[in-house]
């Protein structure tokens, strides 16, 4: 991560709670204690001695600082001092609080509020975590292969539909499937100089899991978008890209979330894959405009 993009979406502290969700399913239970609480309350657990937030967690002394160094800090000490750059940057207005749920009788005008803010948390909270080394590899792959195959189920098929569409506007040969058979038949196929990619939030999906399998043994490059980073999926994944999410509400299923975090680092891809082949790409992109364009004339006659 580069220091201009830390500068736009915050401190190591400022990304805190989207690695507490995330990582949350691997911990243990006394782990998950830990973490909700220095999530929820950085200002409180800031001032806190590894004792005190061992007793306040219900934990031990052994268990806070194995929590802190899986959200990435080398000890306790280092994630105390991000609390409290935290802390710091919520009093002073620059990281709004976290909003609550919406709720079934709240004025459209508040869902509007909610939902951006939730967004915008997504976005950021992907943006930070956003591994530039294993993006590079990626587009660096996409840009060279022959063909490329996408896996995605439900609304991660979607994503995976837009990703193959934009590959296709810039000349780039590129497939969707959704469906598990079909995904698995072509997997086979795949060779060498092809590129495999499975996008899934849990990253245990078994109908995206097994053509990237394939695709893995073939020898094919292989991708994973995922928000769990040590999920099945990434097993057979060259390459792993993380995404966030807001928190899963009644109202607001992890389809829609997952599918916002998702979506920027489509982005992300196409537009290096866009970088590396502008030669060809500007050319591709200005025919597929003006044929368009010519369909639209040719269509309001």
């Amino acid at each position: 991560m580069t220091q201009d993009v830390k500068e736009i979406f915050g401190s190591p502290g400022g990304s805190l709670a989207a690695k507490v969700r995330t990582l949350a399913p691997s911990m243990t239970r006394s782990m998950q204690r830990v973490a909700e609480a220095v999530a929820s309350d950085p200002a409180g657990c800031a001032a806190l001695t590894v004792t005190g937030l061992a007793e306040l967690t219900g934990t031990s002394e052994a268990t806070v600082v194995r929590t802190a160094r899986l959200l990435g800090y080398p000890g306790y000490r280092d994630l105390r001092l991000a609390l409290a750059g935290l802390a710091a940057q919520q009093q002073s207005g620059r990281a709004p609080a976290i909003t609550t749920d919406i709720a079934v009788d709240d004025p459209i005008a508040d869902v509007v509020t909610k939902l951006a803010y939730e967004e915008q948390q997504t976005l950021a909270d992907t943006a930070a975590g956003l591994d530039t080394v294993q993006l590079a590899a990626a587009v660096s792959a996409l840009a060279g292969a022959r063909r490329t195959d996408v896996y995605g189920i439900g609304a991660s098929g979607l994503v995976a539909q837009d990703l193959t569409q934009k590959l296709l506007r810039i000349g780039l040969i590129a497939h969707a499937h959704s469906d598990p058979h079909l995904a698995v038949t072509n997997a086979v196929q795949l060779r060498s100089g092809d590129v495999a990619m499975a996008i899934t939030h849990s990253g245990s999906t078994g109908d995206v899991i097994e053509p990237l399998r394939v695709a893995f043994e073939r020898g094919a490059t292989t991708v994973a978008i995922t928000g769990r980073p040590d999920s099945p999926v990434t097993q057979y994944a060259d390459h792993v890209l993380t995404t966030s999410t807001s928190r899963e509400s009644e109202l607001r299923p992890a389809a829609m979330s997952s599918r916002t975090s998702q979506l920027l680092v489509v982005d992300c891809l196409f537009v290096g894959v866009a970088q590396r082949t502008y030669e060809t790409a500007a050319p591709a992109l200005a025919a597929s405009y003006e044929a368009l364009a010519h369909r639209h004339r040719t269509s309001g006659r």
